[in-house]
């Protein structure tokens, strides 16, 4: 089978996260399977024109900023050469409308769209510019199979109009080798809340640094890892500050993945206070790495963490709480090895070879060998 990935960013770009990792994991396994994989992606500063990744041969063109623009015509261009069987487009920002204009079969991967919660990212005029771009998903993709990461993203497209029978939910994966526990590790002896992500103000990070003047209240020793990069960074060094808790929060940057991992393994409990996720990576990874997670009881975020039995969910933004369900899992001995015990089985139940599969099932439909 010839299948044409499509993603804003592929494994190589600094700035891929989560739903790059999501599109490898998974067609890395079609290429095992003898499938020709190639993937259009968006181009960034120093890259090269073409590469290859997994097994994957990877195009770039145009920039972050202009990708929806320059990518049809490179993509027609490629279908007419090769005459794919299959577009899978991963929707993780604005839409690139393929059904519009590459007349194959279509399977529409989404994370999460952001609806009305970009507009807490950027300007008004960019914010309203991605809202109204993905009104017409419904419509434009009618023809298409949705594969979803949780079922509040499912709840959501069709809420949004989209037929349910279009949608098709396969939960994300776990590289176990990666994320484990190290048993020659312990915790830190200072009691360590981490936060792992990109840096943007979407993710609303700034909520667990209001949490921490209650949260220090409560254990003078306590501190605040926050591991990441991005443009609000400034912004929340100057809010710890204002609020006298800078000395108590340490930002890392951009740290490898064995540091992340290390991260994961020692501290104490690990907070997610975004509005809205796809599913929630990183709560499963520091799972599978012996910390359990507090966060937003928001989309995608409640699906990752089962409140009260994997981890608890807070009110989103609701700093206040926030600082009560963690000072209770740092305080609270039999709860935390509960909480923790519970979610290291929970993130046992995931692996990449699983999600793998669910979705050559739903490929395998929608294109009949």
């Amino acid at each position: 089978m010839k299948i044409l990935l499509v993603n804003w960013m592929d494994m190589e770009n600094p700035m891929a996260g989560g739903a790059e990792v999501h599109l490898n994991e998974i067609f890395r396994r079609f290429v095992h399977r003898g499938d020709e994989i190639v993937q259009v992606s968006s181009g960034y500063k120093g890259c090269a024109e073409k590469g290859e990744y997994d097994g994957i041969r990877i195009i770039r063109t145009g920039t972050r900023e202009t990708f929806n623009f320059a990518a049809p015509r490179v993509l027609r261009k490629l279908d007419r050469e090769m005459n794919f069987d299959l577009i899978v487009e991963d929707i993780n920002k604005v839409p690139l409308f393929t059904p519009l204009y590459l007349n194959k079969p279509v399977l529409a991967v989404i994370p999460h769209l952001f609806g009305s919660t970009v507009y807490q990212e950027t300007n008004p005029v960019f914010a309203s510019y991605v809202y109204f771009m993905e009104r017409p998903i419904p419509y434009v993709y009618k023809t298409a199979v949705f594969e979803v990461i949780s079922d509040s993203t499912a709840a959501d497209i069709v809420n949004r109009g989209v037929n349910a029978d279009q949608v098709k939910v396969v939960h994300c994966g776990m590289d176990h080798g990666i994320y484990n526990i190290d048993p020659l590790l312990s915790k830190f002896e200072q009691k360590t809340i981490l936060y792992v992500g990109r840096i943007k103000k979407y993710k609303s990070v700034d909520v667990i640094i209001r949490a921490m003047p209650d949260i220090r209240a409560s254990i003078p020793g306590a501190r605040l890892v926050i591991v990441g990069s991005g443009d609000n960074l400034a912004d929340l060094k100057r809010l710890a500050e204002k609020l006298g808790v800078s000395e108590n929060v340490l930002f890392t940057g951009f740290v490898t993945m064995e540091e992340k991992v290390d991260w994961m393994r020692r501290s104490h409990v690990i907070v997610n206070p975004s509005p809205k996720e796809g599913w929630g990576l990183t709560n499963i990874e520091a799972n599978a790495c012996g910390t359990l997670a507090v966060a937003s009881d928001s989309d995608g975020l409640r699906d990752s963490v089962k409140d009260g039995e994997t981890g608890l969910l807070f009110p989103y933004g609701n700093y206040s709480v926030l600082a009560e369900k963690v000072t209770n899992i740092l305080r609270d001995t039999e709860l935390s090895e509960r909480l923790t015990k519970n979610s290291i089985e929970w993130a046992g139940s995931f692996t990449w070879d699983e999600c793998a599969e669910n979705t050559k099932k739903i490929v395998d439909e929608i294109v009949p060998r």
